[in-house]
């Protein structure tokens, strides 16, 4: 009986044992054996003798094979961790990995040395090792791998290489170029979106840099290609605006010339999208939508397109004029231009070409281009006004009249009722005599 009880409670021990190792990670179960024997950070004194050490055991790295010159590099970091030795240690290692031509291993080398040792001066370098592996990475380099077959990185792995250099360094040099680098995946494996969204996003975190003006002329040469493949409109509007964007903000940039040609194009494609749009809706019978978009095809359109819309329009206003004006209504922001001048001959109530002066006064108003026709304005103070006789006052004039030889003074309201008037001082001319004072 008691066998049997005894059984159970190492059976139950035994499992709850084994649920435990399984729940824990191995790392974390292991290390329960394998502590870390400097966890603490030696006292002044006690670094400066680590230090010497450590620099000793480097010195025999450098000129040992690479196997033992890693072994060595191990120890460095194993047992003195808090030393500058020990991120040198750290650097030459990830290094020895990169020669061996493993991408990710050479990665996560470099990677602990920038967890570690932020502090240390081969961070940057660090840092600028991570990118150069992105950048392999990204031209197709292939790594070894365990099937004896040299693979290369997909492109999301690449990435996300690139996505870990921004987050170690997010306004270090190598920021911009790793945001560039991922759009350009995005943009090489046509994920349109993603890669305008990433070329944005350059934009907008890294105005001042050169990569900025490039990106944001690919996010309208992406967006131009796409208009030209669907028949969605709103390509077209963000090719646009993001081309008129660079032009703006790089007026002589390098990509100014192809900006301005693909602008001609755009409008040219929008106007002859326009103007087949608005002959369908004339085709049947929607006049207003018609002249919403033989405006538009007005607005954009080269001469040939321009000349038919112009012509369309006018007849789409000699058939039914209130579609025009109910259009022009329902967009304010348009002008809707119907030269219809031609016609105005043919009308009942035609009276001949207005009169020269009406036709100067509904002219627009020219700017001029000489400064022959200005004048400054005289500036003269008013004369101020004076008294005038006695018994008169000056015209326009707000002052009562003078009175014999008193000056002109403004009147002086009675006092308020109940208050009696204050006696006048007495006037006397007898010189003030000043008191002295007695010694």
């Amino acid at each position: 009986m008691r066998a049997s009880a005894f059984s159970r409670l190492a059976a139950s021990s035994l499992a709850f044992l084994l649920l435990g190792a399984s729940a824990t990670p191995a790392s974390a179960f292991l290390g329960f054996f394998n502590k870390k024997t400097n966890e603490r950070a030696p006292a002044a004194s006690e670094l400066q003798a680590q230090e010497a050490a450590a620099a000793a055991l480097y010195q025999q790295a450098l000129g040992a094979s690479s196997g033992k010159a890693d072994n060595i590099y191990d120890d460095i970091l194993k047992r003195y961790p808090f030393t500058n030795t020990a991120a040198e240690a750290a650097y030459a290692k990830a290094l020895l990995v990169r020669q061996n031509g493993k991408l990710k291993d050479a990665f996560t080398a470099f990677q602990k040395l920038v967890d570690s040792y932020r502090q240390s001066t081969r961070f940057s370098d660090a840092i600028q090792q991570q990118y150069e592996i992105a950048e392999e990475a990204k031209g197709g380099k292939k790594q070894r791998s365990l099937i004896m077959v040299p693979m290369k990185l997909g492109p999301n792995e690449t990435i996300d290489l690139y996505k870990k250099v921004i987050t170690n360094a997010p306004y270090g040099k190598f920021a911009p170029l790793s945001q560039f680098a991922i759009a350009e995946i995005h943009q090489d494996q046509g994920e349109k979106n993603e890669a305008v969204a990433a070329y944005q996003v350059v934009v907008d975190n890294y105005p001042s840099s050169k990569e900025a003006s490039e990106a944001q002329f690919r996010i309208g040469a992406i967006s131009n290609i796409a208009s030209q493949k669907t028949a969605d409109s709103s390509n077209l509007t963000a090719s646009r605006d993001a081309l008129q964007t660079y032009i703006t903000t790089n007026p002589s940039g390098e990509r100014s010339g192809e900006a301005r040609s693909m602008l001609t194009q755009i409008d040219a494609d929008e106007a002859r999208r326009s103007l087949e749009i608005a002959k369908f809706y004339e085709k049947t019978g929607k006049l207003k939508a018609a002249a919403i978009y033989y405006n538009e095809a007005l607005k954009f359109g080269t001469s040939e397109v321009s000349e038919e819309a112009r012509t369309r329009l006018s007849q789409v206003s000699a058939s039914d004029p209130d579609a025009v004006v109910n259009a022009k209504m329902a967009n304010p922001g348009n002008d809707y231009t119907v030269p219809a001048a031609v016609d105005l001959r043919s009308r009942a109530d035609y009276a001949g070409p207005p009169a020269p002066e009406l036709a100067r006064l509904s002219a627009k108003p020219k700017m001029r281009g000489d400064t022959t026709g200005f004048a400054p304005i005289p500036m003269t103070e008013p004369k101020l006004p004076t008294a005038g006789e006695a018994g008169t006052a000056p015209a326009g004039s707000l002052l009562p009249p003078v009175t014999g030889d008193k000056p002109s003074l403004l009147p002086v309201p009675p006092p308020p009722p109940g208050i009696p008037p204050q006696p006048e001082a007495p006037a006397t001319d007898a010189p003030k005599v000043e008191e002295k004072k007695s010694n």
